[in-house]
């Protein structure tokens, strides 16, 4: 006998999206060595961790090399001087109440977001909203949660909410029950938000049908309109029914440092196959200190430093910066006559590709001729079909460049 693989990979869809863009980019600059190619593709950030961070982070890392304040392994849901800290910052201001052992440190809401789906069983129901982040679908597939995929490029398993122009991009509730709703927001890819009522409908939703949302806020902090829930707790009844993931990476620059947290409120509940009521609180808690080992300390003492007084103001800037080139993109986008959306509390602009082109066919032109490196939509699902997704994280001056470069295109 052999050793047999787990066959729910071969259901997934070619490559990972952005593996795909690197291999492509990579292709081009092999064949074209001399072009300087600017990548407003994958949404890393270019500014660096900002000088308080990085003081706290060096203060901390010489702690460790003092056996008197030396850390070893830590708490595996964090530390409780960062929860304590997010608590106040994040969800006191907003009216939102939180028990420390409510607040999961990790290091990413990619990890989370895709490691959440272990705790529910697999003949859930799944909603997703489409297009979507490719990590809330391909971690269900890899489970066996979703089954193969249609002539549509639909999983049989899944049901899709589209966001489309045709609706403003407002995905509308399940025509179906559903068990697990995946909402990003502000979203990724398209930059798109959904105000307190909009966002509201969704939890007395997931009230009425026993449901639980899986709410990814990894974007909050880029919100500038005052009806665009920063957490899905201002809305009365989600602590019954969602859990809320939050980053630092896009917002301090931690992608390549790792953190984030996971709210997980106590009053979440899911029920077994007896019909008993568990705890979702308990379960994610017994998953992460089984699988996980935490956050390190010296990271952990830099996320803590950017709610100080200096790291706030640091971190507002750099935010600044990024949707100043946000709004470079708009504009001259805009004088080229195509129709694009977010931008405004999301640093990610998605675009209606010119003339009906298809997704990586744009993607193919905006690389070989101005050499910029887009997302095409269709990575994100079928609906993503016919859009493109630029971001902000670039510098300045190479989002003026990439926008002169794409305004010399003829579409």
């Amino acid at each position: 006998m052999a050793v047999k693989i787990n066959e729910n990979y071969l259901l997934l869809q070619n490559s990972y999206l952005f593996a795909e863009i690197a291999r492509r980019v990579e292709k081009f600059q092999e064949e074209n060595p001399d072009k300087d190619v600017i990548r407003m593709g994958i949404g890393d950030v270019t500014k660096p961790l900002s000088p308080t961070v990085i003081k706290a982070f060096k203060d901390a890392v010489d702690e460790m090399a003092n056996g008197n304040t030396f850390k070893g392994y830590g708490p595996e849901q964090g530390y409780s001087f960062l929860a304590e800290t997010i608590v106040k910052n994040d969800f006191n201001p907003l009216g939102i109440d939180l028990d420390l052992d409510e607040v999961f440190i990790s290091d990413g809401a990619k990890c989370d977001t895709g490691n959440i789906q272990e705790i529910f069983d697999l003949n859930n129901i799944v909603a997703v909203t489409d297009p979507v982040y490719p990590v809330y679908v391909d971690t269900n597939v890899m489970a066996g949660r979703t089954g193969p995929i249609n002539e549509e490029d639909r999983y049989e398993g899944l049901v899709y909410l589209p966001c489309v122009e045709e609706n403003d991009f407002v995905p509308e509730l399940p025509k179906t029950h559903t068990d697990l709703i995946y909402l990003c927001y502000p979203n990724n890819p398209t930059g798109t938000t959904l105000t307190k009522n909009q966002l509201a409908k969704f939890v007395k939703y997931a009230q009425d049908n026993h449901a639980i949302i899986l709410f990814d806020a990894a974007y909050e902090k880029f919100i500038t309109e005052e009806d665009v829930p920063h957490s899905i707790y201002e809305i009365e009844g989600a602590k019954e029914v969602a859990i809320e993931f939050r980053s630092f990476s896009k917002t301090a620059g931690f992608t390549g440092t790792r953190c984030a947290y996971t709210v997980v409120p106590k009053d979440l509940k899911a029920y077994d196959s007896d019909g008993k009521e568990q705890s979702v609180n308990a379960l994610w808690n017994r998953r992460q200190t089984t699988k996980f080992n935490g956050v390190s300390y010296p990271v952990q003492k830099a996320a803590e430093a950017t709610y100080s007084n200096e790291g706030k103001k640091e971190i507002e800037e750099n935010i600044a910066y990024y949707m100043k080139n946000s709004q470079v993109i708009r504009d001259s986008l805009t004088k080229l006559g195509l129709n694009i959306y977010g931008g405004i509390n999301s640093p990610y602009i998605w675009i209606k590709t010119p003339n009906n082109m298809d997704s990586w066919t744009f993607f193919d032109l905006l690389l070989n001729d101005a050499n910029v490196v887009g997302t095409p939509g269709a990575g994100f699902g079928p609906s993503g079909e016919g859009y493109l997704r630029l971001t902000a994280f670039n510098t300045l001056e190479n989002t003026k460049e990439a926008m002169d470069r794409i305004s010399e295109l003829s579409f």
